[in-house]
């Protein structure tokens, strides 16, 4: 039995929850798995996974002997990391998350100046404001707005984006131009409404103005849990409708939207890049990482409400 491929073998299991995702992020047959962890076990002569029919569980021996398993991997990729890039750079696959708007408007135009640096490295995009699971999921880091929720991520601050209130001219004549937020829940009015993929809660728009804060639940026709979506809902003129500014800009300067409710805006929204801590990062994240700050430090209108 060779010791590391059993122990990644273990780490996985734990991480992903079952034999069979840990199978597939390995590329071995669930059989073979299952093999080497019944090894690892004889080995050490202790139980490390309780399993049933339906999930498979750690003992307190087997959390023991992954917390240490997961330090000791990361340090011998660290190491074979660092070696291969001072040899030839990094190189390798990285599966990164983002949602479609942050996807298509600023990290794929982008990416040709990171080819440049790392030609070697390919990079798989996962393209969807579906909140992942990073460790069950086999995704190295994702790009995220709003607080993050698991304590257990390590989050990198890329900035707070500021967004607008906007809806199309051919919404503004048929509706007139609302000036005040809590017009948007009359009659008289409709707004394009999101909704949470994880809770399917509705969100309702929380807008300020020199201090004052008001949450609105506007009347809607339409919900959607997709930005790209939700945008064609706004230019379709199927109701008042914000989004980030970096998204809205365009449409505004050609006239396809138009700014309402002056003086009001949702509160600016922080986003994040994200990464398991349990894997330490090899030299391709660390790459792309830094990459990823410095391409949103060279975007300061992301963060600008006006200018």
């Amino acid at each position: 039995m060779d010791r590391f491929t059993a122990m990644e073998a273990f780490v996985r299991v734990v991480e992903s929850g079952t034999f069979t995702k840990a199978a597939d992020a390995l590329g071995r047959p669930k059989t073979a798995v299952t093999r080497l962890i019944q090894q690892l076990e004889a080995q050490l002569r202790v139980k490390l996974l309780h399993r049933t029919t339906r999930r498979v569980t750690v003992t307190p021996e087997g959390m023991t002997y992954y917390q240490q398993a997961v330090r000791l991997l990361g340090e011998v990729r660290e190491l074979e990391s660092s070696l291969a890039q001072t040899r030839r750079g990094p190189r390798g696959r990285l599966r990164v998350e983002s949602s479609g708007t942050i996807s298509r408007l600023l990290i794929v135009p982008a990416l040709p100046s990171f080819y440049a640096r790392y030609p070697q490295l390919h990079i798989e995009l996962g393209v969807s404001d579906r909140v992942v699971d990073l460790l069950s999921d086999n995704v190295d880091c994702a790009i995220r707005g709003g607080a993050v929720k698991d304590e257990s991520l390590v989050a990198r601050h890329l900035g707070d984006l500021c967004y607008w209130v906007c809806a199309s001219p051919r919404y503004v004549e048929r509706h007139g131009m609302p000036h005040h937020p809590l017009e948007l829940a009359g009659a008289s009015h409709a707004v394009v409404s999101y909704f949470s993929s994880p809770s399917g809660k509705e969100l309702p728009f929380v807008l300020i103005r020199e201090g004052e804060r008001l949450e609105v639940q506007g009347r809607s026709l339409l919900t959607l849990n997709e930005t790209n979506a939700y945008l064609a809902a706004g230019l379709a003129g199927l109701g008042v409708m914000y989004a980030p500014r970096f998204v809205l800009e365009p449409y505004v300067a050609a006239g396809e939207l138009v700014p309402v409710l002056e003086g009001w805006h949702p509160e600016p929204r922080p986003l994040f890049l994200v990464y398991p801590p349990a894997r330490q990062p090899g030299a391709g994240l660390r790459v792309f990482i830094d990459w990823t700050m410095e391409l949103f430090a060279s975007r300061p209108s992301l963060w600008r409400q006006d200018g």
